[in-house]
């Protein structure tokens, strides 16, 4: 039998952000999700202002990270992906998060407010900055939810430091980027790695891409709850990718969004949130 459970989420966004979620058959073949119709009656939760968020600084691994906190309850690290900032997520995204969490975001080495280093860059680097990140905020474990390298990132800390994670969230995912589907996001890397015009820190993070050994081999022996989300649009991880991963993992949830690029949150915010918030409040096992 396929170790995987797709669900096809239902969503409808009332006042206080009610979502459920219903089943499919255990079937390998995944279910695509029609972008949620957002209806009049919609209250959506009112975008956070970056501008208006003080970043903070927690010292971690020999760096200094900078982040942002928003929101309250059960904490949520947001894991950003390559070449981007914590500026780069879309606020009525993080808003809608943020509705019900204790949202962090924060910069990987090198990037954005967090400061530089000369130690060899890699993928299980960034995953060991995330993982003393969260005792630094005051957790011993977090919720996680990574985009395209912060996936990546996601996989490798599970992998090395399973006890701080709890429920995952991987969106636009691959368990490697040397695979034939992923081919334009290897170019995308290489070439952004020797591009004289891009800064010091995303040269460093083209180096650890290009140096990750990929999660393959281990996906497997992952027990924690995760949700995969691939758009059908995306070309850099595209779908297939995202159903070979899903095999791997026993009791992966799998949702796709239809006609959406790679890390859709940023065309769909209100849905990408909302399906999160699904997930992530699901106290069960994707139902058979």
């Amino acid at each position: 039998m396929d170790k995987t459970h797709i669900p096809t989420l239902v969503i409808a966004i009332m006042i206080c952000l009610l979502v459920t979620a219903g089943c499919t058959s255990t079937t390998s073949t995944p279910v695509t999700v029609t972008n949620p119709p957002i209806t009049e009656a919609v209250r959506v939760p009112q975008p956070v202002s970056f501008n208006a968020t003080p970043v903070q600084y927690a010292k971690v691994n020999g760096v200094t990270l900078g982040y942002r906190e928003f929101g309250s309850g059960e904490p949520l690290l947001m894991i950003i992906g390559f070449g981007a900032t914590m500026d780069t997520w879309n606020e009525t995204f993080i808003g809608i998060l943020a509705s019900k969490y204790h949202v962090y975001t924060y910069d990987h080495r090198g990037m954005g407010y967090s400061s530089e280093y000369n130690s060899t860059p890699s993928i299980s680097l960034y995953a060991d900055d995330a993982a003393a990140l969260m005792p630094a905020l005051g957790y011993d474990s977090m919720n996680v939810y990574g985009v395209s390298m912060g996936s990546s990132v996601s996989q490798q800390l599970v992998i090395d430091r399973p006890e701080r994670v709890r429920k995952r969230v991987l969106d636009s995912v691959t368990y490697s980027i040397r695979i034939p589907e992923t081919k334009l996001l290897y170019d995308v890397i290489v070439l952004s790695g020797i591009d004289p015009n891009q800064t010091k820190g995303v040269r460093q993070e083209s180096q650890a891409n290009l140096a990750w050994s990929g999660s393959w081999d281990h996906l497997s022996n992952i027990n924690k709850s995760v949700m995969l989300v691939v758009g059908t649009a995306d070309v850099l991880t595209p779908p297939p990718v995202t159903y070979q991963i899903a095999g791997q993992i026993n009791g992966t949830w799998l949702v796709q969004f239809k006609d959406l690029p790679h890390i859709g949150s940023r065309n769909a915010p209100v849905e990408y949130g909302v399906n999160a918030l699904a997930f992530l409040g699901n106290n069960e096992s994707p139902p058979y």
